[in-house]
């Protein structure tokens, strides 16, 4: 019988949570491990429904194109599966999605239904607010199970584009976290006391990255090997003095951005004319956040080296330490030509995420 039937609570996110039998911190060493690639998804809803305008809300959230890109990436690589072609093998995926209304009377969302009590239909139908619940481990260890529900197909679009937003962050920093425990398991030390010394921040820089320039207030790392199958990406870190806040502007964060790159980045560094510029052709996507108590904004677009060599995509950040008094641009660029970015662009998103700039000596000693 489905763990659904049982326990009742409030979701940690404010909405309906049906828990597991027994302890849910209890780790259940029979179950096997999850399986599938970072920012992979398993959705499984009804065929009708998905042509529907639920579908058209579910792929506005998880198929949502990336901002900033001149060639079209989805957020998230979604799998549409059918409920009762659900094998033990995909039940074992990641990250699921189950996605059902109470008044589908149709056999596939049927499958789903029945995974509900009589008193949970019940309690959502009193309550039109409750469209998700939240279970984890449910058919493997490390696993990220998510119901979408509705009385009606009305309630549930409305309820989706309501809350768009927290349903994007929940899997993107669930896949930030997986990836971090793959790309930081090892560290170059060496390159992070570089960035260190000579910026005053911290960096946690993957062993497969290497220096490729540094000198006081800038570094860039590299990772000296791409492949087919294998982005090439690089870091930037630069700090200057922060003055104002008019610095901070999205038009004065691309000047910024082209200064620097002009200067010290080059896809060809014995032809000065290969500098790297900002591509205009489409404009750069901003977001505003604050990170580590720091002002930061959040510029994702598209590049090309000045002699039109090549091309590609980046996401930086430019963050504010009032404190120091220092304002800190750091960024991830990719170059990989015809192939997709999503994968590299989160990579860079981890990595950069996790850096300190409020790092100082008496934190290092």
């Amino acid at each position: 019988m489905s763990a659904l039937k049982y326990i009742f609570g409030i979701l940690c996110i404010g909405f309906l949570l049906i828990a597991c039998e027994g302890d849910p911190n209890r780790a259940d060493s029979t179950k096997p491990k999850a399986r599938g690639t970072i920012g992979e998804i398993i959705l499984v809803i009804d065929s009708a429904k998905w042509a529907g305008p639920v579908g058209d809300e579910l792929r506005d959230i998880f198929e949502a194109d990336l901002p900033g890109m001149i060639r079209s990436e989805s957020r998230f690589k979604v799998n549409r599966v059918d409920p009762r072609a659900m094998t033990r093998i995909l039940k074992m995926s990641t990250n699921l999605i189950y996605v059902t209304t109470f008044d589908d009377k149709g056999a596939a969302s049927q499958v789903i239904n029945s995974q509900f009590s009589k008193e949970s239909k019940e309690r959502a139908e009193a309550d039109p607010s409750l469209y998700t619940l939240r279970m984890e481990d449910e058919y493997a260890i490390g696993q990220e199970v998510l119901y979408l529900f509705g009385n009606t197909e009305e309630e549930l679009v409305a309820n989706l584009k309501k809350n768009k937003a927290r349903l994007i962050n929940l899997f993107e920093v669930r896949e930030r976290g997986r990836l971090e425990k793959i790309i930081l398991a090892r560290k170059n030390t060496a390159a992070s006391a570089e960035t260190e010394k000579n910026l005053g921040i911290q960096v946690n820089v993957p062993a497969s990255y290497q220096i490729a320039k540094s000198k006081p207030g800038f570094v860039w790392l590299r990772q000296p090997t791409p492949t087919a199958n294998r982005a090439d990406i690089s870091l930037f870190f630069y700090e200057t003095d922060y003055t104002s806040e008019e610095q901070t502007f999205p038009a004065n964060i691309v000047k910024l951005r082209d200064e620097i790159t002009r200067q010290e980045i080059f896809g060809d560094p014995e032809d000065p004319n290969s500098f790297m510029v900002s591509e205009k052709q489409i404009p750069p996507a901003f977001r505003n956040m604050v990170i580590n108590d720091n002002f930061t904004t959040e510029i994702r677009g598209s590049w090309k080296t000045n002699n039109l060599s090549m091309g590609g995509t980046y996401l930086g950040y430019i963050m504010v330490d009032e404190k120091k008094g220092k304002l800190y641009y750091m960024e991830g660029f990719v170059f990989y030509p015809n192939e997709v970015h999503r994968d590299a662009l989160r990579e860079i998103e981890t990595i950069l995420l996790n850096t300190n700039v409020s790092w100082t000596e008496e934190q290092g000693s």
